[in-house]
């Protein structure tokens, strides 16, 4: 059975060529528009009694940013420890250390090389 993604990302086009990659590495991929719809999704993944191996979000996005969503994916018991990598655009250190602060794994600055992704992946997820 393929590891999960879910993929937040409130632009079709980083969304797509992260599910892309993340297809062409063996994962099946559940995408979603903004941190509100990732929770939702994550809660359909489960009911439907499969479980997400990894997360790839978005820091800045509409309803729920990137921030907010590790926050209160950190807040739910089957979600504590799995890896979560922040895709955006932002680089500062601040950002990093508030993402770090809410339960981020790793840090990818935008634009991004798929090799690059899948060489952080590698890394959280043995």
């Amino acid at each position: 059975m393929p590891r999960t993604a879910l993929v937040v990302d409130d632009s079709v086009t980083i969304r797509q060529m992260v599910s892309y990659t993340l297809k062409q590495a063996g994962f099946a991929v559940v995408e979603a528009v903004d941190g509100q719809d990732g929770l939702e999704r994550l809660e359909g993944v489960r009911l439907n009694g499969a479980h997400v191996d990894l997360i790839v979000t978005d820091l800045n996005m509409p309803r729920l940013d990137g921030i907010g969503f590790i926050r209160q994916l950190r807040g739910r018991p089957a979600s504590k420890f799995t890896p979560v990598l922040m895709l955006t655009t932002e680089s500062q250190e601040s950002k990093r250390q508030e993402g770090r602060a809410a339960g981020a794994t790793a840090w990818i600055v935008k634009p991004f090389h798929p090799d690059r992704l899948l060489q952080v992946v590698g890394k959280v997820l043995p």
